[in-house]
């Protein structure tokens, strides 16, 4: 037979087994999301336990008086937490590259997402052009994946991974990395011939690293330059001039200019 003293102690001990038991559990973070809509950026997270912090960075750098967040932490049924947080743009979108880590209770993990929306490029149909893309210092072991969104759904180009160097290209011979480069951070992409509708759209690069995960979006617009139209409109003239000369007769094309033709001639 226990002694009352004895149960007491084997109670606690019962209860404190309980109690480390709850309070060792934990989800962790698995993904962390941004987004940029309007005149606001915002970083999500689901499924935590326990609620994580959230921390905000610009670079160039900005001060904690001028980002400013609002975060919410929501749980749910089970006791996990969503988190959402968002900040304001600050000045121009293209001003800054916008950096939101998700950070769990016990500071084990840090998730650091971010987004930079570049300033739109002009390009000249036939011309190649390259899109910037330079992945944050001391990433390692990334997958770099670039994206083209004309209407609604992205649409894959290529993907690269820097652990085998290997690219697949699903735009081979309309676009391409420049391979020196990419080991070391600069993914840009090659537009190789662009055309002014086909290649005109949003185009995105993700370097993607141990919970690590960044973006940059440039808006391209490829257009058709003035003497490329001048010269379209010359081959339509010599065009008009040909058939026009062969049906009056004529063996050889005195020149391509714009004319009319006077009756009875």
């Amino acid at each position: 037979m226990l002694s009352i003293f004895e149960k007491k102690l084997k109670l606690n001990s019962l209860f404190n087994t309980i109690k480390n038991n709850v309070f060792s559990f934990a989800a962790l973070i698995q993904s962390v999301r941004i987004e940029m809509t309007g005149e606001v950026v915002s970083c999500s997270s689901q499924n935590i336990y326990p609620a994580p912090q959230v921390a905000w960075n610009t670079d160039p750098p900005s001060g904690p008086e001028t980002l400013q967040n609002s975060t919410i932490k929501t749980p749910d049924s089970k006791g996990l937490y969503t988190v959402e947080s968002t900040v304001r743009i600050l000045g121009n979108v293209s001003d800054h590259a916008y950096f939101c880590s998700v950070i769990s209770a016990d500071k084990a993990q840090v998730w650091t997402v971010s987004l930079r929306q570049q300033v739109e490029l002009i390009g000249e149909a036939g011309r190649e052009l390259s899109i910037p893309c330079i992945a944050p210092q001391n990433l390692q072991n990334f997958s770099l994946t670039w994206t083209f969104t004309r209407t609604n759904d992205p649409t894959v180009i290529l993907s690269y991974d820097s652990r085998t160097r290997r690219t697949s290209n699903l735009w081979e011979g309309r676009a391409g990395l420049e391979q020196d480069q990419v080991l070391m951070g600069n993914g840009s992409l090659l537009l190789h011939n662009p055309e002014n509708q086909e290649h005109s759209g949003t185009y995105t690069c993700t370097f993607t690293g141990l919970q690590s995960r960044h973006m940059v979006q440039t808006q391209v617009n490829i257009t058709v330059t003035p003497i490329g139209r001048c010269t379209f409109i010359k081959l339509i003239c010599i065009y008009l001039h040909m058939q026009v000369t062969i049906a009056q007769g004529y063996s050889t094309l005195t020149g391509a200019s714009w004319f009319s033709v006077q009756p009875g001639n």
